[in-house]
């Protein structure tokens, strides 16, 4: 079955890759096409143009360091965390889900290191070290940054990147492991919850880094996807005012702009009063539901409140977000509508 995102996927097509999930290495598939140059308007003003199915091919690096030789057990087994792969597997599905199947993700290379990774200084912690820094009966090792550069070329990542073969990486650790939630990389790189990283000059275009945690679960990792997308979409937008910020409408919440609530953010829910307020009862009016109209909003606004992303479930909160970002055909104001594009390929924000 062909992975090219220009070509038309049958409905057989999207069942397969949704239930079948990416448990196997994929091949790579051609790359996602750069969006279609600016065409004429249409009645409504905006560009005709087909939404586009991201696809991206994904470097898995894990690393499971053998903590107990005697019995041969890694450390997510001694320490009885989740499974790295199940997890990849359910984010995977989860983020076609709450796309409409047009974000895709496939792990073409998977890499599991029995070792801890480099700090920056050079450090790595040994099995005897980490387990009692965990329980704390010593100190955490400073500085407790992971060697990203280190890791990068160690990797031989930068051929792959060039020729499309790999579009961005997931490392897959533990707590004190040292890694950003997310972190962008590559010529152009912009703040992505974290600083961009400084890596190469050789690297042809800029891409995202993952930074998963097997101590938690698919929830969070959602959160460090959505806290990437917040990062994208606020700087694709950075240059429009007022109402033209599409993004900053869409992140509006009760207590940040009162009477006009739209989706929130990934702390914050159209009725929340803080960080992580997802179970907050009250009933606030919101157009998160004139979302799913988008581009063009009928002025649907409803009362809303925690039981319409899940009574505080931080996953089912993150997949409700997640699910009201546009993914629709066309382009308002020379920017697709398909958000879900330059999530994916952080490279199409012109900057």
């Amino acid at each position: 079955m062909s992975n090219d995102p220009g070509r038309p996927k049958s409905l057989l097509d999207l069942l397969r890759e949704f239930l079948g999930g990416p448990a196997a290495v994929a091949p790579p598939s051609p790359a996602t096409p750069a969006p279609v140059p600016a065409g004429p308007l249409n009645a409504a003003g905006n560009i005709p143009e087909p939404a586009r199915v991201a696809t991206a091919r994904v470097l898995l690096l894990i690393y499971d360091p053998v903590v107990d030789p005697k019995g041969g057990k890694k450390l997510s087994q001694f320490m009885k965390w989740g499974q790295p792969d199940l997890l990849v597997n359910a984010f995977i599905q989860d983020i076609a889900e709450v796309s409409g199947g047009m974000a895709r993700y496939q792990i073409v290379q998977r890499v599991e290191r029995n070792e801890f990774p480099p700090k920056l200084d050079g450090f790595r912690y040994d099995a005897a070290g980490y387990l009692a820094a965990l329980s704390g009966e010593q100190e955490t090792h400073k500085p407790k940054g992971a060697d990203y550069v280190s890791i990068l070329n160690s990797l031989n990542l930068l051929p792959a990147i060039n020729r499309r073969g790999i579009d961005e990486v997931w490392i897959f650790a533990f707590p004190h492991a040292g890694f950003y939630e997310s972190i962008m990389t590559g010529p152009g790189a912009f703040w992505c919850n974290a600083p961009p990283l400084t890596w190469t000059p050789a690297c042809s275009r800029r891409f995202t880094i993952m930074g998963f945690n097997f101590e938690r679960g698919v929830g969070e990792m959602l959160e460090a996807f959505g806290h990437r997308s917040e990062s994208i979409l606020t700087r694709l937008y950075e240059k429009k005012q007022g109402e033209e910020n599409l993004y900053a409408r869409f992140s509006r919440y009760e207590k940040s702009h009162p009477g006009q609530a739209a989706v929130g953010n990934i702390h914050f829910a159209p009725n929340s009063e803080r960080d992580y307020d997802w179970n907050n009862p009250r009933s606030v009016p919101s157009d998160c539901y004139d979302w799913y109209n988008f581009p063009t909003f009928k002025n649907d606004i409803r009362p809303v409140d925690a039981r319409e992303w899940g009574s505080g479930d931080i996953r089912l909160h993150h997949k409700w977000w997640l699910k009201h970002l546009p993914h629709v055909a066309g382009r308002t104001d020379g920017i697709a509508n398909n958000w879900w594009q330059y999530v994916l390929f952080p490279e199409q924000v012109n900057l």
